[in-house]
């Protein structure tokens, strides 16, 4: 059987995401998908989707969906429900699982890493967060786990923009891009979102993808001045920009981007990476780059979420392309001068 795609969708209370599953669950979009529903969360899928007083875990949707609630642990729906996928009891081609308002998604994407049977049956397509345009700045002001949500993002829905003005829209999204350079930001309308830019994302996983989002390195012409930075001169996103902009943050959760154009080696590498893993693990959200190692021509892809990581062979290096590495951390105050140095450290000689 091959590996079940999971999209999981986050976001603080209030911010979309029981509108964005309705559209899913409701609309007829051909597409056979298993949404599990944490019910000990905040909101509840709308009563006419989902009888409240059903004793049933999982409901079969007119629309071939599947609708199943979480009534004991993650990791035992998951496994409920490849079982009876394999089985030929429930037909499903994909799982959304939407979070609660309140939860941290890092637990939830470790679970698809850290339990054998449930990494030999799904792969996490992307993680999904929305932003409630009009109470962000004071949930990212006060609750970490709205932080950490965008942190997680490999895309960010923007809802109700409506309510605020442009000016605060653009301030916003120079926020989120600050604390998540490398999640696609999109507002949307009452969870008007076509499937495709909610599915099969490969967002997750960068062995599909075999690069860092295009999008991570551009430099915005608006905030950041022009000249070339190298890897031991880098900036954070937004740091040359304050002055830009009337609102100062001071988010815990930050980026910030490692390049070099010397390959590095790899059991240096390997050392420093484990070893800050090994301290700041819990601390680190998700990071993940395109490295040029010593002794191989292929690109290696690599990819971590707090204490777990991986890498892979990717393609050749094209005839013309730049061997740079690119590497991008995003976490909770990180200490990007000893990252710098420990990468710098772990360079090949030139």
């Amino acid at each position: 059987m091959s590996l079940i795609p999971a999209t999981i969708l986050t976001g603080f209370l209030g911010s979309g995401k029981t509108t964005l599953l309705k559209r899913v669950l409701t609309e007829t979009h051909g597409q056979k998908i298993a949404v599990i529903e944490n019910e000990f969360g905040e909101e509840n899928i709308d009563s006419d989707l989902l009888v409240a007083e059903s004793k049933e875990q999982i409901l079969q949707m007119s629309n071939g969906c599947v609708c199943c609630t979480i009534r004991e642990d993650l990791r035992d729906t998951l496994r409920l429900l490849a079982a009876k996928k394999r089985k030929g009891l429930l037909d499903f081609e994909r799982v959304v699982i939407e979070t609660t308002g309140l939860a941290d998604p890092g637990p939830v994407v470790q679970t698809f890493f850290m339990d054998d049977e449930i990494a030999e049956s799904y792969l996490v397509d992307s993680v999904i967060t929305l932003v409630d345009a009009k109470h962000a700045n004071e949930q990212l002001d006060t609750r970490q786990e709205a932080r950490r949500q965008v942190g997680f993002a490999d895309q960010i829905f923007l809802s109700k923009t409506d309510l605020v003005s442009e000016q605060d829209k653009d301030a916003l999204i120079h926020r989120l891009k600050h604390m998540n350079p490398r999640a696609p930001i999109r507002a949307v309308h009452f969870g008007e979102v076509p499937l495709k830019e909610v599915l099969d994302l490969r967002g997750f996983n960068l062995n599909d993808k075999l690069e860092v989002d295009p999008e991570l390195l551009k430099e915005d012409d608006h905030d950041y001045d022009h000249e070339h930075h190298d890897h031991d001169h880098g900036h954070e996103h937004g740091e040359h920009c304050a002055h830009l902009h009337h609102h100062h943050y001071d988010d815990d959760v930050k980026s910030f981007v490692f390049r070099s154009e010397r390959p590095f080696d790899p059991a240096k590498l390997e050392d420093f990476i484990g070893a800050i893993v090994n301290i700041y693990g819990p601390r680190m959200l998700r990071y993940k780059g395109v490295l040029a190692m010593k002794g191989t021509e292929r690109k290696v892809i690599f990819q971590g979420v707090h204490q777990l990581m991986g890498s892979d062979l990717g393609p050749e290096w094209g005839k013309d392309e730049p061997r740079q590495s690119r590497m991008v951390f995003i976490g909770i105050d990180l200490p990007r001068d000893i990252f710098f140095q420990g990468l710098e450290q772990c360079l090949a000689p030139a």
